[in-house]
């Protein structure tokens, strides 16, 4: 029994009329294939039969055994075409008479073309991705790094009268600018009502965000004996090279007024901490896995070992390297599009790779590698086609 998940639901088209559907099938799928959605080995379908009540007969694998009363099945025309199947009848192993029920076109094409390669002539390994995920909507983060950041405060607390490094938190207007831009807060003196304003972009404007209330924020800092603020966000950066503020460094002077040449210390030191954390958050596997099929695209993969399993089920991506025989690694960025386990509980997963995320110098270099292959199918597949329809 398949476990899918898909992560992305793709686009489709509705197709209304059954007549039409059913010329598809008689006219179309002559010399294409159909095949059952979710088998992890591409198991083809047949419809060997048109009926008059507009029921067809489908032949597939004789092992093959629906879950419910219900068959799914899909193939290649201009779009990607898939069909909700009835089973009405169950004629012998493998052997359905099925009601359509539904048909879906794709909206848009598949972008590239998929296709099995030598399992000797490539692999994927040295896969690298983060431990927990950071998210940009929460105000929680995984224990670990939390860890860390008590840390960094309790070893810095000479950095200013008052140090404080924590997580996000809602209700502080201040804080949730800083989280929602990644801009600083330089509040150099308390007392001074420029100081309020942003010196550039970088830097938040706390006259824009208290407004009327601006007033009221100055009394407070002079009446708790503040000089001087500073507030630097935790940039997280992903392997997608997305940027995460997630936490924050505050330093608050109650002595002596500080100066830029503070805000660009702390900030200096807001990225060691970041690459500390990342450190710890990071796994490297360089284990061996193979790969299913692959297009200009993307792939899929096939993964056999336990630790892999474990963290690529939950993650959104990872880096890895491609390797051709005989050629140096080529390193990038997957997008898990979906996930499905065999009955042999190796996990299939359905990288995107096609984006800003990889570098464009290794996607050059893949492109060229794929491209001869990609070719020889192409070739392949029209010499088939050919040979069929002399058959016929």
């Amino acid at each position: 029994m398949l476990n899918i998940k898909q992560r992305k639901e793709r686009g489709f088209d509705d197709i209304q009329s059954l007549d039409d559907i059913l010329e598809i099938l008689k006219t179309q799928f002559k010399t294409r294939k159909l095949h059952l959605k979710f088998s992890v080995d591409k198991t083809e379908v047949q419809v060997n039969e048109i009926l008059e009540d507009k029921s067809i007969i489908i032949v597939t694998d004789s092992e093959y055994s629906p879950g419910d009363d219900t068959i799914i099945i899909y193939g290649l025309l201009d779009k990607y075409l898939e069909l909700d199947l009835g089973v009405i009848e169950v004629l012998g192993p493998g052997y359905f008479k099925c009601k359509i029920r539904s048909v879906r076109k794709a909206a848009q094409g598949r972008r590239d073309l998929r296709f099995k390669i030598n399992q000797e002539d490539v692999v994927a390994t040295n896969f690298k991705f983060s431990k927990h995920t950071i998210e940009l909507s929460g105000y929680n983060i995984p224990t670990g790094i939390k860890v860390i950041l008590d840390q960094f405060q309790s070893s810095r607390s000479d950095m200013s009268d008052i140090v404080r490094v924590d997580v996000f938190q809602s209700g502080d207007p201040i804080l949730e600018r800083v989280k929602k831009t990644g801009q600083a807060v330089f509040l150099e003196d308390t007392s001074s009502p420029e100081s309020y304003k942003a010196l550039n972009d970088d830097f938040v404007d706390l006259t824009e965000v208290l407004g009327d209330g601006l007033k009221n924020y100055m009394k407070r800092n002079i009446e708790k004996g503040y000089k001087s603020v500073v507030i630097c966000p935790l940039l997280y950066i992903t392997e997608e090279e997305k940027s995460i503020p997630f936490a924050y460094i505050q330093l608050i002077s109650t002595k002596e007024t500080m100066g830029i040449e503070k805000m660009l210390d702390v900030k200096d030191k807001a990225f060691k901490l970041v690459d500390r954390i990342r450190d710890a958050n990071t796994v490297l596997l360089s284990v061996h896995q193979q790969i299913d099929d692959i297009s200009r695209g993307g792939v899929k993969l096939k993964i056999t070992d336990e630790n892999l399993k474990k963290y690529l089920i939950k993650a959104r991506g990872f880096i890895f390297d491609i390797v051709f025989r005989l050629q140096a690694p080529i390193t990038i960025y997957g997008e898990i599009k979906f996930t499905n386990y065999d009955d042999r509980g190796n996990l299939y997963i359905g990288v995107d790779f096609a984006g800003n995320s990889s570098r464009k110098d290794e996607m050059k270099r893949y492109y060229s590698m794929i491209k001869p292959r990609e070719t020889e199918y192409k070739n392949n597949l029209m010499k088939e086609l050919r040979r069929k329809k002399q058959l016929q």
